[in-house]
């Protein structure tokens, strides 16, 4: 064989395997909500990890929608490559506001999550449809210096409030370990949400106490939901209960 021959051979044979190397995986940035950790995304991230994906649960602060979409924000933009972003619950308020200015995010998965618009609050959309009984399975707010206060679970009510289809021992423990968030939080309004742009998908269970499911629905509907999963009974922690199902999801709209 020739030189040039062998030459061409080579380039062939390298242009070939570039026609049938996949593209790499995006990383699957995970934010939690309200009364949770980052914790309640292991199973998830299992499934994840083990179909190849890099995955970074964040520790969501739910001090307030700005500076945590900043912190979030700081996140995705430490990653090289695509990104899909992932909230529960007040974290899908955060990744709606963090996706913003960042090109590399591909799309968003809002599991039993808010998807507010502008100008709206999560206390707002909750309160928006019937169903919904946090209200009353909170325990006493604990109260901040800075003259705000912080809301928990009362872990007495946790588990049917939060979390009904849990097996009892670990929502003793979420119950226990359970994040607060402020109040101001809840109630401050959302800027001009990233779904309005990019691909959104959704899922929740139509048992959800903390997010009425009609809630969830109106929400996944204005968004223009790529595709919207509801699993029947399932608790606010769906992720929890049914990683499966919402890691299925996310992989779904990480192609």
């Amino acid at each position: 064989m020739s030189k040039f021959a062998a030459t061409v051979a080579v380039a062939t044979s390298l242009l070939s395997g570039a026609a049938i190397a996949e593209p790499a995986k995006p990383t699957v940035v995970l934010v939690h909500g309200a009364f949770a950790d980052s914790s309640s995304w292991n199973g998830v991230i299992t499934s994840l990890q083990k179909d190849g994906y890099r995955t970074v649960a964040v520790a969501n602060p739910l001090r307030s929608v700005s500076n945590d979409a900043r912190l979030v924000s700081d996140v995705v933009a430490s990653i090289a490559g695509p990104v899909v972003l992932v909230g529960h619950s007040y974290g899908g308020q955060v990744i709606s506001n963090a996706a913003k200015g960042h090109e590399n995010v591909k799309s968003l998965v809002y599991v039993a999550a808010f998807a507010p618009d502008a100008g709206e609050a999560a206390a707002e959309l909750a309160g928006k449809f019937p169903g919904g009984t946090l209200g009353d399975a909170l325990a006493p707010p604990v109260k901040l210096a800075d003259g705000g206060v912080d809301l928990y679970i009362d872990q007495t009510k946790f588990r049917d409030q939060f979390a009904h289809d849990v097996p009892a021992e670990i929502t003793v423990l979420m119950a226990a370990g359970q994040r607060p968030i402020t109040e101001a939080a809840l109630t401050e309004k959302s800027g001009e949400p990233a779904w309005k742009s990019l691909p959104s998908y959704f899922v929740y269970g139509d048992g959800d106490k903390n997010i009425p499911a009609e809630a969830l629905g109106f929400m996944a509907e204005r968004a223009g939901s790529r595709r919207t999963v509801v699993v029947e009974g399932a608790s606010h922690v769906v992720m929890v209960s049914r990683p499966k199902v919402v890691a299925d999801l996310i992989e779904e709209a990480a192609k």
